[in-house]
Protein backbone atom coordinates (compact mmCIF):
# COMPACT_ATOMS: atom_id res chain seq x y z
CA UNK A 1 0.00 0.00 0.00
CA UNK A 2 2.85 2.33 0.81
CA UNK A 3 4.48 1.55 -2.55
CA UNK A 4 1.28 2.51 -4.37
CA UNK A 5 1.10 5.74 -2.45
CA UNK A 6 4.73 6.43 -3.33
CA UNK A 7 4.06 5.88 -7.04
CA UNK A 8 0.99 8.08 -6.89
CA UNK A 9 2.86 10.81 -5.07
CA UNK A 10 5.68 10.64 -7.62
CA UNK A 11 3.25 10.97 -10.54
CA UNK A 12 1.36 13.81 -8.94
CA UNK A 13 4.56 15.66 -8.08
CA UNK A 14 5.81 15.29 -11.67
CA UNK A 15 2.50 16.58 -12.98
CA UNK A 16 2.55 19.49 -10.62
CA UNK A 17 6.04 20.47 -11.70
CA UNK A 18 4.99 20.19 -15.35
CA UNK A 19 2.40 22.85 -14.57
CA UNK A 20 5.11 25.10 -13.16
CA UNK A 21 4.94 24.01 -9.51
CA UNK A 22 1.22 24.23 -8.92
CA UNK A 23 1.66 22.04 -5.84
CA UNK A 24 1.09 25.16 -3.84
CA UNK A 25 -2.05 25.97 -5.82
CA UNK A 26 -4.09 26.34 -2.65
CA UNK A 27 -1.95 29.29 -1.62
CA UNK A 28 -1.85 30.74 -5.14
CA UNK A 29 -5.46 30.57 -6.24
CA UNK A 30 -7.54 31.03 -3.15
CA UNK A 31 -6.87 34.76 -3.09
CA UNK A 32 -7.12 35.09 -6.89
CA UNK A 33 -10.47 33.38 -7.42
CA UNK A 34 -12.37 34.72 -10.42
CA UNK A 35 -15.95 35.84 -10.01
CA UNK A 36 -18.54 36.32 -12.75
CA UNK A 37 -18.68 39.98 -13.68
CA UNK A 38 -21.78 41.92 -14.62
CA UNK A 39 -21.08 43.57 -17.99
CA UNK A 40 -22.90 46.63 -19.27
CA UNK A 41 -23.03 48.08 -22.79
CA UNK A 42 -24.90 50.81 -24.65
CA UNK A 43 -25.94 48.57 -27.60
CA UNK A 44 -24.21 50.89 -30.07
CA UNK A 45 -23.20 49.40 -33.42
CA UNK A 46 -19.78 50.56 -34.59
CA UNK A 47 -18.88 50.56 -38.29
CA UNK A 48 -15.41 50.24 -39.78
CA UNK A 49 -13.75 49.19 -43.03
CA UNK A 50 -10.38 48.56 -44.59
CA UNK A 51 -8.63 51.70 -45.88
CA UNK A 52 -8.90 50.30 -49.43
CA UNK A 53 -12.70 50.32 -49.37
CA UNK A 54 -15.34 52.97 -50.15
CA UNK A 55 -13.34 55.08 -52.62
CA UNK A 56 -15.18 56.57 -55.59
CA UNK A 57 -14.72 58.60 -58.79
CA UNK A 58 -17.43 60.96 -60.11
CA UNK A 59 -17.94 62.16 -63.69
CA UNK A 60 -20.66 64.71 -64.42
CA UNK A 61 -21.99 67.37 -66.78
CA UNK A 62 -24.68 70.03 -66.62
CA UNK A 63 -25.16 73.77 -66.85
CA UNK A 64 -24.05 76.80 -64.85
CA UNK A 65 -25.17 80.40 -64.50
CA UNK A 66 -23.00 83.27 -63.14
CA UNK A 67 -24.82 85.70 -60.88
CA UNK A 68 -22.80 88.91 -61.20
CA UNK A 69 -23.53 92.63 -61.39
CA UNK A 70 -24.64 93.99 -64.76
CA UNK A 71 -26.16 97.15 -66.00
CA UNK A 72 -26.88 98.75 -69.34
CA UNK A 73 -25.98 102.34 -70.05
CA UNK A 74 -27.89 104.50 -67.64
CA UNK A 75 -28.93 101.56 -65.39
CA UNK A 76 -27.84 100.88 -61.83
CA UNK A 77 -24.88 98.51 -61.88
CA UNK A 78 -26.08 95.96 -59.35
CA UNK A 79 -28.70 93.88 -61.16
CA UNK A 80 -28.28 90.19 -61.96
CA UNK A 81 -28.43 88.57 -65.38
CA UNK A 82 -30.22 85.23 -65.29
CA UNK A 83 -30.28 84.25 -68.96
CA UNK A 84 -26.73 83.08 -69.63
CA UNK A 85 -26.67 79.37 -68.83
CA UNK A 86 -23.62 77.57 -70.25
CA UNK A 87 -22.32 74.00 -70.20
CA UNK A 88 -20.32 72.87 -67.16
CA UNK A 89 -18.30 69.71 -66.57
CA UNK A 90 -17.03 68.06 -63.39
CA UNK A 91 -14.81 65.28 -62.09
CA UNK A 92 -14.49 64.21 -58.46
CA UNK A 93 -12.52 61.79 -56.32
CA UNK A 94 -13.18 60.89 -52.70
CA UNK A 95 -13.88 58.34 -49.97
CA UNK A 96 -16.55 57.61 -47.39
CA UNK A 97 -14.82 57.37 -44.01
CA UNK A 98 -17.99 56.08 -42.33
CA UNK A 99 -21.60 55.41 -43.37
CA UNK A 100 -22.30 59.01 -42.38
CA UNK A 101 -19.40 61.22 -43.53
CA UNK A 102 -17.30 61.39 -46.69
CA UNK A 103 -14.72 63.66 -48.28
CA UNK A 104 -14.06 64.48 -51.93
CA UNK A 105 -11.98 66.72 -54.19
CA UNK A 106 -14.13 68.05 -57.04
CA UNK A 107 -13.17 70.12 -60.11
CA UNK A 108 -15.80 72.04 -62.11
CA UNK A 109 -15.08 74.03 -65.25
CA UNK A 110 -16.51 75.54 -68.39
CA UNK A 111 -17.29 78.79 -70.16
CA UNK A 112 -19.13 81.71 -68.52
CA UNK A 113 -21.43 84.25 -70.19
CA UNK A 114 -22.96 87.35 -68.64
CA UNK A 115 -23.84 90.98 -69.50
CA UNK A 116 -21.88 93.69 -67.73
CA UNK A 117 -21.36 96.84 -69.81
CA UNK A 118 -19.90 99.84 -68.03
CA UNK A 119 -21.60 103.14 -68.78
CA UNK A 120 -18.38 105.19 -68.93
CA UNK A 121 -16.43 102.65 -71.01
CA UNK A 122 -18.43 99.91 -72.75
CA UNK A 123 -15.24 98.22 -73.92
CA UNK A 124 -14.67 97.09 -70.33
CA UNK A 125 -18.02 95.35 -70.04
CA UNK A 126 -16.58 91.85 -70.43
CA UNK A 127 -19.26 89.25 -70.91
CA UNK A 128 -17.34 86.02 -71.53
CA UNK A 129 -14.62 84.03 -69.82
CA UNK A 130 -13.49 80.51 -68.91
CA UNK A 131 -13.03 79.18 -65.42
CA UNK A 132 -11.98 76.13 -63.37
CA UNK A 133 -13.03 75.63 -59.76
CA UNK A 134 -11.34 73.08 -57.44
CA UNK A 135 -13.16 72.33 -54.16
CA UNK A 136 -12.42 70.21 -51.08
CA UNK A 137 -15.83 69.16 -49.78
CA UNK A 138 -17.29 67.41 -46.74
CA UNK A 139 -20.28 65.16 -47.52
CA UNK A 140 -23.01 63.98 -45.14
CA UNK A 141 -25.26 60.99 -45.85
CA UNK A 142 -28.44 62.30 -44.30
CA UNK A 143 -30.48 59.10 -44.70
CA UNK A 144 -27.89 56.88 -42.99
CA UNK A 145 -27.60 59.37 -40.12
CA UNK A 146 -31.32 59.85 -39.57
CA UNK A 147 -32.81 56.59 -40.78
CA UNK A 148 -30.17 54.02 -39.82
CA UNK A 149 -27.36 52.52 -41.86
CA UNK A 150 -28.56 50.51 -44.86
CA UNK A 151 -25.85 49.45 -47.32
CA UNK A 152 -28.47 48.56 -49.94
CA UNK A 153 -30.50 51.78 -49.73
CA UNK A 154 -31.50 52.78 -53.27
CA UNK A 155 -31.93 56.54 -52.80
CA UNK A 156 -30.00 58.98 -50.61
CA UNK A 157 -29.80 62.75 -50.14
CA UNK A 158 -26.30 64.07 -49.42
CA UNK A 159 -25.73 67.71 -48.39
CA UNK A 160 -22.17 68.96 -48.88
CA UNK A 161 -20.04 72.01 -48.07
CA UNK A 162 -16.59 72.94 -49.30
CA UNK A 163 -13.87 75.52 -49.88
CA UNK A 164 -11.32 75.80 -52.64
CA UNK A 165 -9.84 77.95 -55.37
CA UNK A 166 -10.99 79.29 -58.73
CA UNK A 167 -9.16 80.57 -61.83
CA UNK A 168 -11.16 82.79 -64.24
CA UNK A 169 -9.45 83.84 -67.50
CA UNK A 170 -9.82 84.64 -71.20
CA UNK A 171 -12.07 87.64 -70.55
CA UNK A 172 -13.75 89.13 -73.63
CA UNK A 173 -16.33 91.82 -74.01
CA UNK A 174 -19.41 91.66 -76.18
CA UNK A 175 -17.24 92.76 -79.13
CA UNK A 176 -14.90 89.80 -78.59
CA UNK A 177 -12.11 92.10 -77.38
CA UNK A 178 -9.64 91.40 -74.58
CA UNK A 179 -9.64 93.94 -71.70
CA UNK A 180 -6.98 96.65 -71.90
CA UNK A 181 -4.48 96.99 -69.06
CA UNK A 182 -6.02 100.28 -67.89
CA UNK A 183 -7.82 100.96 -64.66
CA UNK A 184 -11.08 102.90 -64.77
CA UNK A 185 -12.61 104.34 -61.65
CA UNK A 186 -15.73 106.18 -60.74
CA UNK A 187 -17.54 106.90 -57.53
CA UNK A 188 -18.50 103.69 -55.80
CA UNK A 189 -16.83 101.29 -58.26
CA UNK A 190 -13.40 100.25 -59.51
CA UNK A 191 -12.48 98.19 -62.59
CA UNK A 192 -9.11 96.46 -62.60
CA UNK A 193 -8.77 94.31 -65.69
CA UNK A 194 -6.52 91.28 -65.27
CA UNK A 195 -5.69 88.39 -67.54
CA UNK A 196 -6.53 85.87 -64.76
CA UNK A 197 -8.64 86.37 -61.64
CA UNK A 198 -7.76 84.08 -58.72
CA UNK A 199 -10.38 83.77 -55.97
CA UNK A 200 -11.10 81.57 -52.93
CA UNK A 201 -14.77 80.54 -53.12
CA UNK A 202 -16.98 78.54 -50.79
CA UNK A 203 -19.73 76.24 -52.03
CA UNK A 204 -22.71 74.31 -50.71
CA UNK A 205 -25.36 72.12 -52.23
CA UNK A 206 -27.32 68.89 -52.32
CA UNK A 207 -26.61 65.64 -54.12
CA UNK A 208 -29.40 63.17 -54.89
CA UNK A 209 -27.90 59.70 -55.30
CA UNK A 210 -29.58 56.70 -56.94
CA UNK A 211 -27.88 53.32 -56.52
CA UNK A 212 -27.76 51.40 -59.81
CA UNK A 213 -25.53 48.52 -58.76
CA UNK A 214 -22.80 47.57 -56.30
CA UNK A 215 -20.30 49.54 -58.37
CA UNK A 216 -22.23 52.42 -60.00
CA UNK A 217 -24.48 55.24 -58.72
CA UNK A 218 -26.31 57.92 -60.65
CA UNK A 219 -26.33 61.37 -59.07
CA UNK A 220 -28.04 64.70 -59.65
CA UNK A 221 -26.47 67.67 -57.90
CA UNK A 222 -27.35 71.32 -57.34
CA UNK A 223 -24.78 73.72 -55.94
CA UNK A 224 -24.15 77.41 -55.30
CA UNK A 225 -20.62 78.85 -55.17
CA UNK A 226 -19.80 82.28 -53.73
CA UNK A 227 -16.84 84.46 -54.80
CA UNK A 228 -15.32 87.84 -54.08
CA UNK A 229 -16.64 90.79 -56.11
CA UNK A 230 -13.71 90.76 -58.54
CA UNK A 231 -14.39 87.22 -59.82
CA UNK A 232 -15.62 88.42 -63.22
CA UNK A 233 -12.96 91.15 -63.44
CA UNK A 234 -15.44 93.85 -62.41
CA UNK A 235 -15.76 95.11 -58.84
CA UNK A 236 -18.98 97.07 -58.41
CA UNK A 237 -22.50 96.71 -57.11
CA UNK A 238 -22.92 93.71 -54.79
CA UNK A 239 -19.83 92.68 -52.82
CA UNK A 240 -20.27 88.97 -53.60
CA UNK A 241 -20.47 87.23 -56.96
CA UNK A 242 -22.01 83.79 -57.27
CA UNK A 243 -22.33 80.85 -59.62
CA UNK A 244 -25.12 78.28 -59.55
CA UNK A 245 -25.05 74.97 -61.38
CA UNK A 246 -27.08 71.81 -61.85
CA UNK A 247 -25.34 68.58 -62.86
CA UNK A 248 -25.94 64.92 -63.36
CA UNK A 249 -23.52 62.04 -63.75
CA UNK A 250 -22.22 58.74 -62.46
CA UNK A 251 -20.18 57.72 -59.43
CA UNK A 252 -17.97 54.63 -59.77
CA UNK A 253 -16.86 52.58 -56.77
CA UNK A 254 -13.16 51.68 -57.14
CA UNK A 255 -12.73 49.66 -53.93
CA UNK A 256 -14.72 47.34 -51.75
CA UNK A 257 -18.12 48.73 -50.83
CA UNK A 258 -19.73 48.26 -47.44
CA UNK A 259 -18.97 48.27 -43.73
CA UNK A 260 -18.00 45.78 -41.06
CA UNK A 261 -20.08 45.98 -37.89
CA UNK A 262 -19.25 45.48 -34.24
CA UNK A 263 -21.61 45.61 -31.26
CA UNK A 264 -20.03 44.88 -27.90
CA UNK A 265 -23.36 43.73 -26.46
CA UNK A 266 -23.27 40.68 -28.75
CA UNK A 267 -20.24 39.38 -26.87
CA UNK A 268 -21.33 39.99 -23.28
CA UNK A 269 -22.90 36.53 -22.92
CA UNK A 270 -19.81 34.92 -24.45
CA UNK A 271 -17.55 36.76 -22.01
CA UNK A 272 -19.71 35.66 -19.08
CA UNK A 273 -19.64 32.04 -20.29
CA UNK A 274 -15.86 32.10 -20.67
CA UNK A 275 -15.59 33.64 -17.23
CA UNK A 276 -17.59 30.71 -15.86
CA UNK A 277 -15.31 28.23 -17.62
CA UNK A 278 -12.28 29.92 -16.06
CA UNK A 279 -13.88 29.56 -12.62
CA UNK A 280 -14.53 25.84 -13.20
CA UNK A 281 -10.98 25.18 -14.39
CA UNK A 282 -9.43 27.10 -11.52
CA UNK A 283 -11.60 25.15 -9.05
CA UNK A 284 -10.43 21.86 -10.56
CA UNK A 285 -6.82 23.00 -10.45
CA UNK A 286 -7.24 24.04 -6.84
CA UNK A 287 -8.64 20.60 -5.95
CA UNK A 288 -5.68 18.89 -7.65
CA UNK A 289 -3.28 21.15 -5.79
CA UNK A 290 -4.90 20.22 -2.49
CA UNK A 291 -4.53 16.49 -3.26
CA UNK A 292 -0.87 16.96 -4.17
CA UNK A 293 -0.26 18.92 -0.97
CA UNK A 294 -1.90 16.18 1.11
CA UNK A 295 0.27 13.44 -0.46
CA UNK A 296 3.40 15.53 -0.14
CA UNK A 297 2.72 15.85 3.57
CA UNK A 298 2.85 12.03 3.87
CA UNK A 299 5.74 11.10 1.62
CA UNK A 300 8.91 12.84 0.43
CA UNK A 301 8.57 13.92 -3.16
CA UNK A 302 11.29 12.51 -5.43
CA UNK A 303 13.44 15.09 -7.07
CA UNK A 304 12.10 15.79 -10.57
CA UNK A 305 13.64 18.01 -13.19
CA UNK A 306 11.43 21.08 -13.47
CA UNK A 307 10.01 21.78 -16.92
CA UNK A 308 10.54 25.27 -18.28
CA UNK A 309 7.15 26.80 -18.96
CA UNK A 310 8.52 29.88 -20.67
CA UNK A 311 8.15 28.19 -24.08
CA UNK A 312 4.74 26.65 -23.46
CA UNK A 313 2.62 27.09 -26.63
CA UNK A 314 0.08 29.86 -26.67
CA UNK A 315 -2.95 28.23 -28.27
CA UNK A 316 -4.85 31.34 -29.37
CA UNK A 317 -7.99 31.37 -31.51
CA UNK A 318 -9.24 33.77 -34.20
CA UNK A 319 -12.95 34.48 -34.37
CA UNK A 320 -14.87 35.73 -37.43
CA UNK A 321 -18.20 37.44 -38.07
CA UNK A 322 -20.99 35.63 -39.85
CA UNK A 323 -20.27 34.69 -43.52
CA UNK A 324 -16.87 36.44 -43.41
CA UNK A 325 -13.27 35.35 -43.88
CA UNK A 326 -11.79 38.74 -42.98
CA UNK A 327 -9.75 38.98 -39.78
CA UNK A 328 -11.36 41.57 -37.52
CA UNK A 329 -9.09 44.22 -35.94
CA UNK A 330 -10.08 42.89 -32.50
CA UNK A 331 -8.70 39.44 -33.44
CA UNK A 332 -5.38 40.56 -34.94
CA UNK A 333 -3.73 40.40 -31.51
CA UNK A 334 -4.34 36.61 -31.46
CA UNK A 335 -2.62 36.21 -34.84
CA UNK A 336 0.28 38.29 -33.49
CA UNK A 337 0.51 36.10 -30.36
CA UNK A 338 0.64 32.94 -32.47
CA UNK A 339 3.37 34.48 -34.65
CA UNK A 340 5.45 35.35 -31.57
CA UNK A 341 5.12 31.76 -30.28
CA UNK A 342 6.22 30.34 -33.62
CA UNK A 343 9.24 32.67 -33.65
CA UNK A 344 10.15 31.54 -30.12
CA UNK A 345 9.79 27.87 -31.17
CA UNK A 346 11.36 27.71 -34.65
CA UNK A 347 11.15 23.90 -34.87
CA UNK A 348 7.44 23.69 -34.14
CA UNK A 349 4.77 23.23 -36.80
CA UNK A 350 1.07 23.91 -36.37
CA UNK A 351 -2.25 23.09 -37.99
CA UNK A 352 -4.61 25.99 -38.69
CA UNK A 353 -8.10 24.51 -38.41
CA UNK A 354 -11.05 26.47 -39.81
CA UNK A 355 -14.69 26.04 -38.77
CA UNK A 356 -18.14 27.50 -39.57
CA UNK A 357 -21.40 27.55 -37.64
CA UNK A 358 -24.03 24.95 -38.57
CA UNK A 359 -27.07 27.25 -38.38
CA UNK A 360 -26.17 29.26 -41.51
CA UNK A 361 -25.19 28.05 -44.96
CA UNK A 362 -25.05 24.60 -46.48
CA UNK A 363 -22.44 22.01 -45.51
CA UNK A 364 -20.60 22.52 -48.81
CA UNK A 365 -20.58 26.31 -48.50
CA UNK A 366 -19.42 26.17 -44.88
CA UNK A 367 -16.58 23.83 -45.81
CA UNK A 368 -15.33 26.36 -48.37
CA UNK A 369 -15.84 29.25 -45.92
CA UNK A 370 -13.84 27.48 -43.18
CA UNK A 371 -11.02 26.79 -45.67
CA UNK A 372 -10.93 30.49 -46.62
CA UNK A 373 -10.80 31.45 -42.94
CA UNK A 374 -7.86 29.14 -42.33
CA UNK A 375 -6.07 30.45 -45.44
CA UNK A 376 -6.66 34.07 -44.33
CA UNK A 377 -4.91 33.37 -41.00
CA UNK A 378 -2.07 31.50 -42.73
CA UNK A 379 -1.54 34.38 -45.19
CA UNK A 380 -1.43 36.85 -42.31
CA UNK A 381 1.23 34.80 -40.49
CA UNK A 382 3.33 34.44 -43.66
CA UNK A 383 2.93 37.89 -45.23
CA UNK A 384 2.72 40.10 -42.15
CA UNK A 385 4.96 38.27 -39.68
CA UNK A 386 7.38 36.34 -41.92
CA UNK A 387 6.51 32.82 -40.72
CA UNK A 388 7.73 30.06 -43.07
CA UNK A 389 4.71 28.64 -44.91
CA UNK A 390 6.15 25.10 -44.64
CA UNK A 391 5.50 25.23 -40.89
CA UNK A 392 1.79 25.91 -41.41
CA UNK A 393 -0.88 23.43 -42.51
CA UNK A 394 -4.50 24.42 -43.08
CA UNK A 395 -7.49 22.14 -42.56
CA UNK A 396 -11.16 22.86 -43.14
CA UNK A 397 -13.85 21.28 -40.98
CA UNK A 398 -16.80 23.42 -42.11
CA UNK A 399 -19.86 22.93 -39.97
CA UNK A 400 -19.51 19.13 -39.87
CA UNK A 401 -17.44 19.49 -36.70
CA UNK A 402 -18.67 21.90 -34.01
CA UNK A 403 -16.03 22.64 -31.40
CA UNK A 404 -18.65 24.52 -29.39
CA UNK A 405 -21.92 22.58 -29.83
CA UNK A 406 -23.71 24.62 -27.16
CA UNK A 407 -22.77 27.98 -28.65
CA UNK A 408 -23.37 28.09 -32.39
CA UNK A 409 -21.81 31.55 -32.96
CA UNK A 410 -18.53 30.45 -31.35
CA UNK A 411 -17.87 28.04 -34.23
CA UNK A 412 -17.07 30.91 -36.64
CA UNK A 413 -13.46 30.36 -35.67
CA UNK A 414 -9.94 29.27 -36.52
CA UNK A 415 -8.14 27.13 -33.91
CA UNK A 416 -4.38 26.51 -33.78
CA UNK A 417 -3.37 22.88 -33.15
CA UNK A 418 -0.07 21.01 -32.92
Amino acid sequence: MKAKNLYLATALCAGSLAFCNVANAQDVFVDDAVTVTEFTCDNTTHYFSNWRNNWFIELGAGAGQPLVERGNVGDAMNTVDGKKWTAAYSVGFGRWFSPYLGFRIKAIGGALHWDCPVAEAPQYGWSRSKHVNLQAELMWDMFNSLGGVNEKRVFSIIPFFGIGGDANWDFKNHFGEQPAATNIARAGSTYKPKSVQWTLPVSAGLQFRLRLSKYVDFFAEARATFYGDNWNNVATGNSIDAHVSAMGGFSFNIGGRGWNKFNECQYVSQIAALNGQVNDLRAQLLACGQQVAALQAQLPCPEVVQKDCANAPLMATVRFTINSDKIMPTEEVNVYSMAEWLKANPKEKIVIAGYADKDTGTSEYNMDLSQRRAEAVKNALVNEYGIDASRLETKAFGSDVQEYPSHNDWNRIVIFKQ
